[in-house]
């Protein structure tokens, strides 16, 4: 078989999806993934974040830490220099080897028990290692904790972890602020009891001495001495009805409950963590009366503890006190209500209002988790529960305000353990939007490894968004942690053996194409080609998606992937999959915008600077007089000879380029860039000459020449050519 017919085989597939011809082959059952999978089959030989423990105590370094992170500190702590601190180095790194095998395989627990367990383990048969082990770093354990993997219930446990520091932070202050007022209040009553007649009956002041002192002091004689002139009640009746009030709605509130007392008999606290949007802000709604109440006592209990309320003033200005007065800084008094929303959960009815509640301003963090970066389902098919994908929910909510925002694959969440606290700590609304790998991972793949390929494959970018750090984006868009950032697809090394055995080493990108391989859900988009039908006209999909659509409609595009065997396979893609490529390159060329990367405003003022430069320094050099003879014929020497073109055919002066980039924006197919970063003509049957003569009008040095139109059928032809006459 020729290799023209070959290639239609692959065309075929590549427009249609279906692989009917001889010479492709379905994947299905191959287990068959990326091959920059190669050196990552066992995790658990790899030092990576994960697994990581939730601390219970505050005693450590931090609420969440490594498991890793932890085995270091205690070799820093109590590993001897010289051979033994090296016999001990061995021993806890296996150790953690073991732990991290065991999280890996599903088994959960307290680090304590975990390690213990482990360095038994460990140690046999030598029980002399395990003590050691044992002795060594046991004991140096700071914390513990439980000890939990990047599987699919991961990122809500530790989005919860964090909520539930920033909310102990926050009752924390809480319970400083409205303790101090009760005592201040109770103070109040307290001395105004005293010097009351009620405070200076035999009773009271017998109860204020103390029982061990009754044959010391005849209490009924004291009465009558220094009763005489007390007043019934120094404080006046609307007085001690507000203190009373105020005391009474800090003691019964339901937000945070007194860690001394309890909460008040009958109340229980209210819950702040919900399954769906709508019972979350129903809940939010219903206690407005309570926060308003509290809002209030807690005001009236400050100006009542400084002797500052003015009964004329501020009367009439808590009687009209309501929900509509509440600012920011009382909400912020008040623990955040939190949303978990797992796989498979976004499309519920409850979950339908998320940008509703976003752009209202509720104090709510939501947790948004995905296990599809792909979604390549119809449109009407009613996957989009909130009028978006899920990997482009994020950068929606990025324009709704003052809501905080973090994207990030479930892998990369313990790196973002700050951001992720900020956000906790944000006032206001904030989103977490998380991918949680793979939701039917291709040959067993861990949830570790399809998250963390998500993030080099540009389909879920890591990013967050804060809205008060700054006045500026730079200042308030963090772009960290995505690598090799100024690229379409980071590239690094591929090494093989070839047929001779014979060491090969590739530059290889990872595509959104490579990434959708990790997903079982998504084989039918690829088709083997046997090593035999290999050509030419196969291309690497990074290479296939820099050709001009001339050249690409002459090839196919494919991936490298790699079976259990470690056997390398090309496999091509088919349009369906590659239109997907294309719109996540998109998206991923705006994040860069929003990032600082390939601004195309600072390279359009760039290139209008470079532009006014040579323009002036052309001006300035015109006007200096030549210094000598051969000075004159060096100017006046004539350019390089233009090309010959047919009448009429738009072209280009290349070489007086600034790159400024302006056609390109409007069409890079037409306007193509040498590798001088100068624009020529590409392809003209990409465009019009509509977008010719716009192209033409916005050159910053009128370089472009439109020449005579293509299309005799395109429209407003005649209105074009008038607009071209002056660039001709």
């Amino acid at each position: 078989m020729d290799m023209d017919v070959k290639f239609d085989e692959q065309r075929a597939f590549f427009s249609t999806g279906l692989r009917e011809a001889e010479g492709l082959e379905a994947i299905e059952g191959l287990d068959l993934v990326p091959a920059q999978f190669a050196r990552l089959r066992d995790l658990s030989r790899l030092r990576h974040d994960f697994p990581i423990v939730l601390a219970t105590s505050a005693s450590g370094a931090g609420t969440v830490q490594s498991l890793s992170g932890l085995v270091d500190e205690v070799l820093r702590e109590v590993a001897p220099r010289g051979m033994e601190g090296e016999r001990l180095r061995k021993h806890a790194l296996r150790l953690e080897r073991e732990i991290r095998a065991r999280s890996i395989a599903g088994g959960t627990g307290m680090l304590s028990a975990l390690w213990d367990e482990a360095a038994t383990k460990v140690g046999a048969p030598s029980k002399e290692n395990a003590e050691e082990v044992l002795r060594y770093t046991a004991a140096a354990l700071k914390l513990d904790g439980k000890v939990i993997d990047c599987d699919a219930a991961m990122p809500a446990r530790f989005i919860a972890h964090a909520w539930e520091e920033a909310r102990a932070t926050r009752t924390q202050a809480f319970r400083k602020t409205v303790d101090a007022l009760v005592v201040k209040l109770s103070d109040i009553l307290r001395a105004a009891f005293i010097h009351s007649a009620a405070g200076q009956t035999p009773q009271a002041l017998r109860a204020s001495v103390g029982s061990a002192r009754d044959d010391e002091f005849d209490f009924d004689v004291m009465s009558r001495l220094i009763g005489r002139r007390a007043p019934r009640d120094e404080l006046p009746p609307a007085r001690r009805a507000r203190i009373e009030w105020a005391l009474s709605v800090l003691r019964a509130q339901r937000f945070y409950a007194d860690p001394k007392t309890g909460s008040a008999p009958g109340a229980t606290p209210f819950a702040f963590r919900f399954e769906d949007c709508v019972a979350a802000a129903a809940a939010f709604r219903e206690r407005l009366p309570a926060v308003v109440e509290t809002v209030k006592a807690i005001a009236v209990a400050e100006l009542e503890a400084d002797g500052r309320y003015d009964a004329a003033h501020h009367d009439a200005f808590f009687q009209g006190y309501g929900d509509r007065a509440l600012m920011a800084e009382d909400l912020a008094l008040f623990p955040d209500y939190l949303v978990c929303m797992v796989p498979g959960r976004s499309a519920a009815p409850g979950n339908a209002n998320l940008m509703e509640i976003l752009s209202a301003g509720f104090p709510v963090k939501v947790l948004v988790e995905t296990d599809d970066a792909f979604e390549d389902a119809p449109i009407g098919a009613g996957r989009f529960a909130f009028g978006v994908r899920s990997t482009r929910l994020a950068m929606t909510a990025t324009g709704l305000g003052g809501v905080f925002v973090l994207q990030a694959p479930s892998s990369n969440l313990y790196a973002l353990r700050e951001r992720i606290a900020a956000g906790c700590s944000h006032r206001g609304p904030t989103l977490f939007s998380v991918y949680a790998g793979a939701g039917e991972p291709a040959a067993g793949l861990p949830s570790y490894l399809t998250a963390a390929a998500a993030m080099p494959a540009r389909a879920f970018p890591t990013f967050s968004y804060n809205p008060h750090a700054g006045d500026n984006l730079a200042a308030r868009f963090s772009f960290e942690n995505n690598p090799q950032p100024e690229a379409d697809w980071p590239v690094d090394a591929l090494e093989y053996s070839d047929e001779d055995l014979q060491r090969v080493t590739e530059e290889v990108a990872f595509t959104f194409a490579d990434f959708a391989l990790c997903d079982r859900r998504h084989v039918a988009h690829f088709a083997r080609v046997p090593r035999e039908r290999w050509n030419g006209f196969m291309r690497p999909v990074a290479d296939w998606l820099a050709l001009s659509e001339k050249e690409a409609a002459e090839c196919v595009p494919y991936v490298v992937a790699i079976d259990a065997g470690n056997r390398l396979h090309r496999l091509i893609v088919d349009a369906r999959l590659m239109q997907a490529v294309r719109s996540c390159r998109l998206l991923w060329h705006r994040l860069q915008e929003q990032g600082g990367i390939h601004n195309s405003h600072a390279e359009r003022l760039l290139a209008h600077e470079k532009a006014s430069w040579e323009m002036s320094r052309r001006g300035e050099t015109a006007a200096t007089p030549p210094a000598s003879a051969e000075a004159t014929v060096a100017v006046t020497a004539p350019e390089t000879p233009v090309p010959a073109r047919s009448s009429g055919e738009p072209w280009i002066e290349t070489a007086r380029c600034p790159s400024c980039n302006e056609c390109q924006l409007i069409n890079d197919r037409m306007f193509r860039y040498n590798e001088n970063k100068q624009a020529f003509i590409g392809d003209l049957k990409a465009g019009t000459y509509r977008q010719m003569v716009e192209a033409a009008e916005s050159c910053q040095v009128s370089i472009i020449h439109p020449g005579k139109p293509w299309d005799p059928n395109e429209t407003g032809l005649e209105e074009l050519a008038e607009r071209a006459r002056p660039f001709q």
